[in-house]
């Protein structure tokens, strides 16, 4: 009786620990992808208490700088990625930081890309998380993460004006294949 006790204990701490484990992602690590499916870069999505920092390093832009956003789908396919959706605006705010009524939820500062066409930039997306709730980025089946071609001014209508799409990553909770 006391072996059945002790398995059942076992397997009821086991179930509580994996069950948490599901629902607290603290941090996420994505592939960003050009136009042409070809990897150039990475993200690191790490959540902390105001937040979400996003580490990025990307290679392959033009030098200057790059509007980069939180999207609302998990999708990198047709022209632009255009299937990503537009940014992520849980609270149906106006774009952009410097917008009376903004910013978006997925409204990032611009990245540098220097001589070589690389950026490195570490950003905070306040109020994100990647845990549960109405702004997570993990929300339904997730988001992406967009980087366009040309800065966003912080702005204009619906999207800063910042040009096309040209490198994306996928946001998801699921486990790469």
């Amino acid at each position: 009786m006391r072996f059945f006790m002790a398995c059942f204990i076992v397997l009821l701490l086991f179930s509580a620990v994996a069950c948490q484990s599901q629902s607290s992602v603290t941090n996420k690590k994505i592939t960003l992808y050009n136009q042409s499916g070809d990897s150039v870069g990475t993200a690191e999505l790490v959540e902390e208490p105001d937040g979400v920092k996003i580490t990025v390093n990307a290679e392959g832009l033009s030098p200057g700088y790059h509007g980069i956003h939180i999207h609302e789908h998990p999708k990198c396919s047709g022209n632009h990625f255009q299937s990503a959706g537009n940014h992520l605006n849980p609270e149906g705010k106006k774009h952009g930081a410097m917008h009376p009524k903004g910013a978006h939820l997925g409204d990032l500062p611009n990245i540098e890309a220097d001589s070589d066409g690389k950026a490195k930039a570490e950003l905070k997306l306040a109020e994100a998380t990647l845990k549960e709730g109405k702004k997570s980025l993990l929300k339904k089946e997730g988001t992406s993460l967009i980087i366009t071609a040309g800065q966003d001014d912080g702005i204009s209508q619906p999207s800063g004006n910042s040009g096309e799409r040209i490198i994306c990553g996928k946001i998801t909770s699921k486990l790469p294949k």
